[in-house]
């Protein structure tokens, strides 16, 4: 099969071997199409219509040609809708045929959402080589493990040959640095035989402060009426509009057509300003329901510090219906809560979720998180000074994504520390088995299945006056925490422009080898296992109007879950390091039968003694019909 994905932006290619070049310009006066022939250089003038756009069909161009705009008789630009960047961000843009590639990843159609355990990775520090090739070749590893979605960080060209991919200027093209385009779809190609569903993370609030040339020659991308931690916000609904909307919705249909990747990632979706009658986001959505339909799994998903739960569907095997909303989104709020919970940090964003500062208690608002969603849904945020977020209750648990790591919440401390390196075992046991055994979509970080020893800190291929001065405001950023306000202390925070610091957030894959990481990695592949077989089929039978929470006289979370068909899933945990008496059970309840886990050996005897240990767990399910087929199942991938 092959995959093309027709837009009004980039090169247009002809059968016959030829091509039309094209470029929006409204800010230039002339443009120049410069072609790369055998080491010469080849100028030809293009032609603007009403609208600048700048136009060249030329005879000759095969794949694999290279070539820039000139802007005004000076400037060299490459292609803002260019395919490929070999020689990054600032070099020429080369010719790409997506006809080429041959996919043969038929039937693929995708995986339906609620069956999704997500796998966030940067694709430059996952893998010592670092590229789309060695990702191939951990596929079986990441089968193997059981999750069945993988999330690559954003892919954008970006300056240089590291970096998160944020600051990426270039949104057509896959950075160079990771492989070609044709490598990245054998990624996808061999993922989708393996089972697995590829997500990618895309950035439409910002482009990056290296590369970006609009600023020159299409000035409309950007208007001033709305700001960002970036800049001027990007164009969605001041003059040229249309274009830059175009532009943005072409670009997400590119990733999920011509890549064929099962679902997009939205980046910080809070910052993106827009007062149209139908927000961009909305028209995405649209675009996307209405391209592909039911014939594939697609998967929107959010980044959204508002908690805007009207943006949210949460679709369901048992309706599916298409809309102009998104499926689910990272959930901050349980992350933060379970963070509380572990550290005892209560600084910046996390004096939300302590009792000091907000009128809830952190355990109280892990239940709210289990139960309904966000714990923010309209309260008063003290560390915004405003309200924050929308009613999230009516939504099915899979519209929330649920982790203990993730890139931004490692990656913005000023070490890189992992949750391990901050949590005890035994409270990291109780946040794994709470995490992937919830109804709610879990995610995990690269290497949080071993306890990576490795940091993940931010980093970026910035060089000169730029690179200093991130340097001088992330030392400033940090300075304002007690930890750092010591020069000495500041010293250790890794220059985030050095190579070195990039290394050094390499995964280490011979830790596996090792009895104290291979034993974390067996607990989470028998956890996944226990979800695929347990969980998965209940997720659909939630009654959503029934479920709750409590926190009992003696300070133990209580939620439930009860199933349409009968039966409940219930989770009673003691999250803290103190020991508690337990509360009534009846006998039923604690019929070993309807024990799913135990996160202590003999905990279930403990709790029928009439105690409760520090950070223990329990899921216990009762419900007939699935008994027998759950237990058959788990005990075929030896979770028992």
């Amino acid at each position: 099969m092959q995959y093309l994905h027709e837009m009004p932006f980039g090169p247009l290619l002809f059968e016959d071997g030829s091509a039309e070049f094209r470029l929006w310009a409204p800010q230039a006066e002339r443009v120049d199409l410069c072609l790369y022939r055998k080491g010469s250089e080849e100028l030809l003038a293009m032609q603007a219509d009403e609208r600048r756009w700048f136009k060249l069909k030329v005879d000759d161009a095969r794949p694999g040609l290279r070539y820039h705009f000139r802007i005004d008789g000076d400037l060299k630009v490459p292609d803002p809708a260019s395919r490929y960047q070999p020689e990054d961000v600032h070099g020429p843009s080369e010719l790409i045929d997506p006809r080429k590639f041959k996919w043969n990843d038929e039937p693929w159609g995708g995986l339906p959402w609620h069956e999704t355990v997500l796998y966030e990775l940067h694709t430059g520090t996952f893998t010592p080589g670092g590229t789309f090739d060695a990702l191939l070749e951990k596929l079986p590893y990441l089968k193997d493990l059981g999750v069945n979605a993988v999330e690559l960080m954003p892919l954008s060209d970006f300056p240089g040959r590291f970096g998160w991919g944020y600051d990426g200027v270039l949104p057509y093209a896959p950075d160079s640095s990771y492989g070609t385009p044709d490598d990245l779809k054998s990624f996808i190609n061999e993922a989708h035989k393996h089972g697995i569903q590829v997500l990618l993370d895309v950035v439409y609030n910002h482009f990056g402060p290296e590369g970006n040339y609009l600023y020159v020659y299409a000035k409309s991308f950007f208007s001033p009426k709305h700001k960002t931690p970036w800049g001027n916000g990007i164009n969605y609904d001041d003059t040229d509009a249309d274009i830059v909307r175009q532009f943005v919705i072409n670009n997400v249909l590119y990733w999920l057509d011509e890549f064929r990747f099962d679902g997009l990632r939205f980046d910080a979706v809070d910052t993106i300003f827009d007062s149209s009658p139908k927000h961009i986001l909305n028209e995405i959505a649209q675009a996307v329901r209405a391209r592909f339909g039911t014939s594939r799994h697609i998967h929107l998903i959010l980044e959204n510090y508002d908690n805007n739960a009207e943006i949210l569907c949460g679709f369901s095997t048992k309706d599916d219906t298409r809309s102009d909303k998104f499926s689910a989104q990272w959930n901050d709020d349980i992350h933060h809560t379970l963070h509380v919970l572990a550290t005892g940090e209560s600084s910046g964003y996390y004096a939300d979720f302590s009792e000091e500062h907000s009128n809830m208690s952190a355990i109280e608002h892990l239940g709210r998180c289990l139960s309904e969603g966000f714990t923010y849904q309209g309260e008063y945020s003290q560390y915004r000074q405003l309200p924050r977020g929308k009613t999230s209750k009516h939504l099915p648990p899979a519209a929330f994504v649920s982790f203990i790591q993730n890139h931004d919440q490692v990656g913005n401390r000023a070490l890189g520390e992992r949750i391990s390196h901050l949590a005890d075992e035994e409270t990291l046991l109780a946040l794994i088995s709470i995490m992937l055994l919830a109804p709610s979509t879990p995610m995990l970080f690269m290497g949080e299945e071993w306890a990576a020893s490795t940091p993940f800190v931010w980093f970026a291929n910035f060089e000169g006056e730029l690179a200093e001065n991130v340097r001088q405001g992330r030392l400033s950023e940090f300075s304002r925490f007690d930890d750092f306000k010591n020069p000495a202390k500041r010293k250790l925070i890794p220059d985030p422009c050095s190579r070195d610091t990039f290394e050094k957030c390499k995964l280490n894959w011979d830790e596996l080898d090792e009895a104290e990481h291979r034993q974390w990695y067996e607990l989470y592949k028998r956890l996944i296992a226990l979800r695929k077989a347990a969980i998965v089929p209940l997720i659909d039978d939630i009654d959503l109007e029934a479920r709750s929470w409590t926190i009992t006289e003696e300070g133990l979370l209580d939620v439930r879950w009860p199933l349409l068909s009968g039966g409940e899933l219930k989770l009673l945990a003691n999250m803290s390091d103190q020991g508690a008496t337990s509360p009534l059970f009846t006998e039923s309840e604690f019929n070993e039968e309807n024990i799913l886990y135990q996160s202590q050996y003999n905990l279930t005897s403990d709790i029928a003694m009439g105690t409760v240990p520090p950070w223990a767990v329990v899921w216990l399910l009762s419900h007939d019909v699935l008994q027998a087929d759950m237990y058959s199942e788990a005990e075929s991938q030896g979770v028992y």
